[in-house]
């Protein structure tokens, strides 16, 4: 636990320092643990130094943390989910960070039993390796959202490239908290669409300076226990 205690309080220091420099309040930002390369333990540890949201991109690895932990915690699901495992986790998660196709809605609008809060994934960088919506695709996409009750579209997420570009990195987020701004104003009441999920390990300064609302962090908090993919996280 000392390890987490250790790096949250590095991490809340970067967070307040980042959000002085946007001239932004601490509370707007919130901090989602990603545990997908811990255990359920670890998981634990995290709720205990004081952590309240936690973020997975498996069902598998979901559900079995959920099963220990169930409403100690705000669950984020990260990942890109495949339609047929909706059923399984849908009715566990608070947030879905990666809604990016009207198939997914359908199958979420189906089986859910109460409204999910989503952010719209959006490939802005236009890496083949991402998943997401292009940015012109993003205003008809969440009009098209307004078919499905159980759906609300809190904000938009994206993954920055995993550079040591910084001005890369910027120019990333700085075009997502531009297009979130123009979905704002529409004024949908079923799409607020006032958050940010961006930022992560590497790069959640950046992300806080430019907008980010969530921050996924995974390795700089909580450690990692066995190897995994970076999907949703660095």
């Amino acid at each position: 636990m000392t390890l987490i205690i250790d790096n949250l309080q590095h991490i809340q220091k970067s967070i307040q320092m980042a959000c002085q420099r946007a001239g932004r309040e601490v509370s707007d930002v919130t901090i989602i643990a990603v545990t997908k390369q811990v255990s359920t333990e670890r998981a634990i540890e995290a709720l205990n130094a004081g952590l309240s949201h936690l973020g997975e991109n498996r069902p598998e690895g979901l559900l079995e943390k959920h099963e220990t932990i169930e409403n100690r915690a705000t669950w984020h699901y990260i990942g890109s989910m495949q339609t047929r495992k909706v059923r399984k986790v849908i009715d566990q998660i608070d947030y879905l960070h990666s809604l990016d196709r009207i198939s997914l809605a359908e199958e979420i609008n189906k089986r859910v039993n109460h409204t999910v809060n989503c952010f719209v994934q959006v490939n802005v960088s236009g890496e083949e390796s991402k998943h997401g919506l292009t940015p012109e695709e993003v205003p008809t996409f969440i009009e098209q959202l307004s078919n499905y009750p159980h759906i609300r579209v809190v904000g938009l997420m994206t993954m920055a490239p995993n550079t040591e570009d910084k001005e890369l990195i910027r120019s990333v987020f700085k075009k997502l908290k531009k297009l979130q701004l123009e979905i704002a104003s529409k004024g949908y009441e079923y799409a607020p669409c006032t958050e940010l999920s961006m930022g992560m390990s590497n790069d959640y300064e950046i992300a806080i300076e430019e907008g980010a609302t969530f921050v996924r962090i995974g390795t700089a908090l909580v450690g990692s226990e066995r190897r995994d993919s970076n999907e949703g996280e660095r």
